[in-house]
């Protein structure tokens, strides 16, 4: 599949447009990330574009296909969303809520999936997860239960994946796990998208879609796109891209204003 273009997406409550004429363009092959300050709406264009908050206007085109004219299970074969807080109540193993991944490629007539434990081994081995399978899913910390949520998006093996902060609950490491996972995941070709709270993390993708009030302000490639200027207005913030002394990556550094 080629990357995601999201057209003239509008999501409303009453008479307030949360989300306005959202068009931008995310690559097959890279990672995307969603930045905005707090408020901006990018939990809710997330779920737009998986098709959970249905959209006013817009279409979400893949492949010249809308996905928000598919079927909930057709398009579930073809996009997957982990989302900011995911909960459950239910005694499940993380072995089990992971294999619920699995439930769009598997016959409605109740077939067997042929493939579907294999596919879950691999889900979990790549989130990390494989070493507490089999504890129940309620006892996890945030950080695991965020971990197994991934290992649950990873075993639908969708070709779009849409996350919601998912470093989250994380320390530093598993953070930059979590990056480097999405990194390998768009270089198989998967079209990824990612809301970052943290802006030296959305430093780290390759492109980026920068949200504020509802709208879109800029989206590009990473560097070109989050320029001093830009984040003074969005964020408020100084910032300045210099290189990374352990890894020479660029890295953005940020502070606050001057005060006056």
């Amino acid at each position: 599949m080629s990357g995601l273009e999201p057209r003239g997406i509008t999501v409303r409550a009453g008479d307030t447009a949360l989300i306005e004429d959202a068009s931008f363009a995310i690559p097959a092959g890279a990672v995307t990330a969603l930045v905005g300050p707090n408020g901006a709406g990018k939990s809710t264009l997330l779920r737009a574009l998986a098709g959970i908050e249905r959209p006013a206007a817009g279409e979400v085109l893949a492949d010249g296909t809308d996905l928000l004219a598919l079927g909930r299970r057709e398009r579930a074969r073809l996009l997957a969303l982990v989302e900011q807080e995911t909960t459950t109540e239910l005694p499940l193993s993380v072995r089990a809520v992971v294999g619920l991944g699995r439930t769009p490629h598997e016959s409605v007539l109740g077939g067997r999936d042929p493939e579907g434990e294999a596919i879950v081994d691999d889900a979990m081995r790549r989130a990390g997860v494989t070493g507490f399978a089999l504890r129940d899913v309620t006892t996890l910390s945030g950080g695991e239960r965020q971990r197994a949520i991934l290992a649950r998006a990873l075993a639908q093996q969708p070709h779009v994946l849409l996350l919601d902060e998912p470093t989250s609950h994380l320390d530093v490491a598993a953070q930059l796990e979590v990056l480097r996972l999405l990194g390998e995941l768009a270089q198989d070709g998967v079209t990824v998208l990612t809301a970052l709270h943290d802006l030296t993390l959305a430093a780290h993708a390759d492109h980026v879609v920068v949200l504020a009030r509802g709208r879109v302000r800029a989206s590009g490639p990473t560097i070109a796109t989050l320029t001093p200027e830009l984040l003074h207005e969005v964020f408020g913030v100084r910032a300045a891209w210099t290189t990374n002394p352990l890894t020479a990556e660029p890295l953005l550094a940020v502070s606050l204003p001057d005060p006056t």
